[in-house]
């Protein structure tokens, strides 16, 4: 397993991670990713998932870097305070490593909210503040507003089909010192590539690599300087196959191939703007999204 940097602290965590949402593989294949190395597992109050990655690291607390997220619907001061103390005991921990706020939440303000995320640094309770879908402007925002600390890490979808983060979002973190932790670095899984993929490049590729397709996938994801890959992995088999796609890269023209030949989409700033304001609706309505 290769290691990079978390953002510019002098953190460094593996290449490929684990994230939890929707998993139902109980503790083993979490176990088996620690014991290879990817000891970066990430959870989130919103996936109901914290309660299996405190019983996985139980025992195993200093080898592993936890991250997790809280909803937007708590990012008022008080209810950042309680959902950060309810994680910690669903973890079973004293500290998370990296706490990121899932989605932004435009009905509270920000200061408000990056306050409390700074005040629960400053008391130990977590090490480093993170973000989830956040674009560059509400980015820019939530800096302004942690004069004593930075964000580390930005927590957003990115893979051979969906590169919208390509739109100013991986220059933008690159040049600020912040790291890409790209969920679904497989899409919606290996079919939903093959549909963009014509040709077959990817398993042409993988082939000549001597890896396999998922393999390949997720080192397209990883040769892109400050991205960690957040994978999931519900069997032990897969763990291992996906940390199978760290310790090498692809060469330069199996990357020009990927980057060509598989279709792909980036949203436009409109597409995105009107995402925004279907969020904001959604949570004037007292829901999250």
């Amino acid at each position: 397993m290769d290691y990079r940097p978390l953002g510019s602290s002098p953190v460094r965590l593996p290449e490929i991670g684990f994230g939890t949402w929707n998993y139902n593989g109980g503790v083993e294949p979490l176990r088996a990713a620690i014991e290879r190395g990817a000891f970066l597992i990430d959870t989130a109050e919103a996936y109901g998932s914290e309660a299996v990655v405190g019983e996985t690291i139980r025992g195993l607390r200093d080898r592993v870097f936890l991250a997790t997220k809280a909803r937007p619907g708590n990012f008022r001061r008080r209810d950042l305070v309680a959902a950060a103390e309810r994680s910690l005991r669903l973890l079973g921990t004293d500290t998370i490593d990296l706490y990121q706020l899932h989605w932004p939440n435009e009905t509270v303000p920000i200061a408000e909210t990056m306050q409390a995320m700074a005040d629960l640094a400053d008391s130990g309770k977590i090490r480093f503040i993170g973000v989830s879908n956040f674009s560059v402007r509400a980015l820019r925002k939530a800096q302004a507003a942690l004069p004593r600390h930075r964000i580390v890490s930005n927590q957003v979808r990115y893979n051979l089909t969906e590169r919208s983060i390509e739109f100013g979002m991986l220059d933008y973190c690159r040049r600020q010192g912040i790291t890409i932790l790209a969920f679904s670095p497989l899409a919606t899984g290996l079919p939903a590539i093959r549909a963009a993929d014509p040709e077959g490049v990817l398993s042409r590729v993988a082939t000549a690599a001597g890896k396999s397709e998922a393999q390949a996938a997720l080192n397209w994801v990883i040769s892109h300087d400050g991205v960690i890959a957040i994978s999931k992995g519900s069997t032990v088999a897969r763990v291992e196959e996906n940390c199978g796609a760290s310790g090498w890269r692809l060469s330069p023209e199996a990357l020009n191939v990927l980057n060509t030949k598989i279709r792909f989409q980036r949203r436009s700033g409109i597409e995105a703007g009107l995402r925004r304001v279907v969020r904001l609706a959604f949570q004037m309505a007292g829901r999250d999204l």
